[in-house]
């Protein structure tokens, strides 16, 4: 049984003018992206500004998310590090905050060998009981889990079930399903390729897009799982402008300057990241207002 099926969303963060996160905010966001129809929460990932956040920060925001989302929706929080101690402390800690699943990204800047990559994810599945997602990025991290890793953890590891898949190589997609038969749940990491990826018999999206359509990339998972792909086919082509302005500069940027200029008061980023270019929020604008939602 898939940890969820449909579209996730990659939650955003949202801080205060000081920097501090904001944990009102956070609770009507997510109140507003359950109404809206996300099939999941994942927060603290890469679009959660994670990497910035301290340990305490980093629990204290997926410690609030369970609060309040209080069951009605699977969450799955992020808890990959470079470190396999720090990322064991960050997992066991999200299950006793009452998880449904982890998101653990492979190791970054380490580099770490496929033998490598296996043993860090085995150590932290086993410190934990709920289901383990790896994310495979390697534009981020530097290192790619190999199709035959990714099978050869969901297999011999009982509870790593599935990957967020955002290398973007089709051709490793298509063998890892090949390979896999079905045995590892494949989540799109890129909002461009949903479709194309649940064609290949993927589990949905784990969605930046999704902070600001909750509802239409729901629908675009719902409609294909519905059997109609015309729909799914035609609403996926529909937020492409979107989407290729939500990724204009680097993640979550774009989203976060979307989401103020719909007023919902997401504040700054942290440094290193900075505010989205002037000209570059024109053109978000004018892909927010085709698309509908400003």
């Amino acid at each position: 049984m898939a940890v969820f099926e449909g579209a996730g969303v990659a939650l955003i963060t949202p801080m205060k003018a000081n920097g501090e996160v904001n944990y009102d905010k956070l609770e009507e966001i997510l109140e507003e992206q359950i109404a809206g129809g996300t099939d999941a929460i994942v927060a603290c990932g890469t679009t959660g500004e994670a990497s910035t956040l301290t340990h305490e920060e980093h629990l204290d925001v997926i410690r609030h998310t369970c609060k309040v989302v209080a069951g009605r929706i699977p969450v799955i929080a992020g808890t990959g590090s470079n470190c396999t101690e720090t990322a064991i402390y960050l997992s066991v800690e999200a299950e006793k905050a009452g998880a449904d699943g982890v998101l653990v990204v492979s190791p970054y800047y380490n580099k770490a060998t496929q033998k490598g990559l296996a043993a860090h994810f085995t150590a932290i599945a086993n410190a934990i009981q709920i289901p383990v997602i790896l994310y495979n990025i390697p534009g981020r991290t530097g290192v790619t889990i190999q199709p035959q890793t990714i099978v050869e953890l969901c297999r011999n590891v009982e509870n790593i079930v599935g990957v967020k898949e955002a290398s973007g190589n089709f051709s490793s997609i298509a063998t890892l399903m090949s390979l896999a038969d079905g045995c590892v749940d494949v989540y799109s990491g890129n909002d461009d390729q949903i479709v194309p990826l649940l064609s290949l018999g993927g589990k949905g999206v784990i969605s930046v897009l999704s902070n600001v359509a909750p509802r239409q990339t729901h629908e675009i998972c719902a409609s294909f799982f519905a059997g109609d792909v015309k729909r799914s086919m035609e609403l996926q082509i529909a937020a492409i402008p979107l989407i290729t302005e939500l990724f204009r500069e680097v993640n979550p940027i774009p989203v976060k300057a979307a989401m103020n200029l719909m007023g919902k008061e997401t504040g700054p980023l942290r440094m290193p990241l900075t505010e989205m270019e002037p000209e570059h929020q024109e053109l978000l604008k004018k892909a927010m207002r085709e698309y509908g939602i400003l």
